[in-house]
């Protein structure tokens, strides 16, 4: 049988993944090799150092940058309180007194004879990192961060806008192919993970912000609604930091495209139990795909279940998406591998391979525009 590797997305009830959670700055590892974590708790934590007020003192009591230090309350390293005095004038007429008051709580970092200026900073701001997913801590990069091992349900998804965030999954629809409408969306999915069907319109954007869930993972959108809910037009980079409320990852692409039946039924399997999603997603070097992870309930925390072995091709029968017109996000399975270039309208010489869609109909198909489901 002729063997090709087609890139795909992951739908899998069993899996076991690694998460690398890292520090942008040094700090302290909370957390050792072979702890179990919750998605929730702290695994490593930095001190962000705080905002720098500068004020020019010699100015505001009219003395010369080099005879600041002698009107200074506060020297070099001492705290003070917002509204402290930091430095007053010593006048001959109290009433000709100037005192200069901290306009922060903080700290006095620096003094400059030159210029005349004081530096303030405010405190520290504590900076935790999360384990994100449920799992068991395998490795500890000091100062940096950790890696974390879950035994999980994992499914990929084609695009995604929105940070992490964890959150009970709801299903919102009774099939894959009905859209996410307003109504759909109620007081009591606030904070959690909503599933829809095939598509959902700016409306219903706005209805999942106003209600406040956690994320929302759908078949398809219209570009021009994701535009609207971002506020301006998305360039080809990595995503995961914008600010629209909650997260959302599209399971199928643009357009109005039914979930996969696979995918909608492992999400609907699992309803009720807890999630941990990312919307962050990078399509050049470096792949990074918007996930959905759910963590086994009751696994054995020494996740002693072996990962999936890498498969070394497509093969007839495997579950695919067309990913190119005319026949973009149709979805197949494999019916045929012919061995042999065949030419395609392009004039152009290609391996081809024969899709068989739900209602019988066959094509044969590129094989550069085909995505494999991958799975168990």
């Amino acid at each position: 049988m002729a063997h090709s590797y087609t890139p795909g997305l992951t739908v899998t009830e069993q899996a076991v993944v690694l998460r690398r959670r890292m520090l942008s700055l040094p700090g302290k590892v909370l957390v050792t090799v072979g702890e179990t974590v919750r998605a929730n708790q702290p695994v490593a934590r930095a001190e962000l150092p705080g905002k720098v007020y500068p004020l020019n003192l010699a100015n505001q009591l009219s003395v010369a940058p080099d005879e600041i230090q002698e009107y200074l309350i506060k020297k070099v390293g001492d705290s003070v309180r917002k509204d402290e005095i930091l430095a007053q004038n010593k006048p001959v007429m109290k009433w000709f007194k100037t005192e200069i008051l901290s306009p922060i709580t903080g700290v006095v970092e620096s003094v400059s004879p030159v210029t005349g200026q004081v530096l303030l900073r405010e405190p520290p701001r504590v900076f935790e990192l999360l384990g994100y997913v449920d799992g068991r801590i395998v490795e500890v990069i000091p100062q940096q961060g950790v890696v974390v091992e879950t035994n999980c349900s994992l499914v990929q998804g084609i695009f995604g806008i929105g940070g992490e965030t964890r959150g009970e999954i709801v299903i919102a629809v009774p099939s894959p192919d009905e859209a996410l409408s307003p109504r759909h969306f109620t007081a009591n999915m606030k904070g959690k993970v909503v599933v829809g069907g095939s598509f959902i319109s700016s409306e219903a954007l706005a209805r999942a912000k106003e209600v406040g869930v956690a994320g929302v993972v759908i078949g398809g959108i219209h570009d021009k609604d994701l535009r609207a809910l971002l506020g301006y037009d998305l360039g080809v980079a990595i995503t995961g930091t914008e600010q629209v409320g909650f997260t959302l990852i599209l399971t199928e692409g643009f357009g109005e495209i039914p979930m996969a039946g696979k995918t909608f039924g492992l999400l609907s399997a699992h309803a009720g139990q807890q999630a941990s999603i990312s919307g962050a997603t990078q399509i050049r070097a470096g792949v990074i795909r918007p996930e959905i992870i759910i963590p086994k309930v009751g696994a054995s925390s020494d996740h002693s279940t072996a990962a999936a072995p890498q498969r070394d091709g497509i093969r007839i029968g495997d579950q695919v998406r067309i990913i190119r017109d005319p026949l973009f996000g149709k979805l197949g399975e494999v019916a045929s591998l012919p061995p042999d270039l065949q030419k395609i309208p392009t004039e152009s010489e290609v391996r081809v391979m024969g899709v068989r869609f739900a209602d019988g109909s066959t094509a044969m198909i590129p094989r550069a525009n085909i995505e494999l489901i991958e799975g168990a």
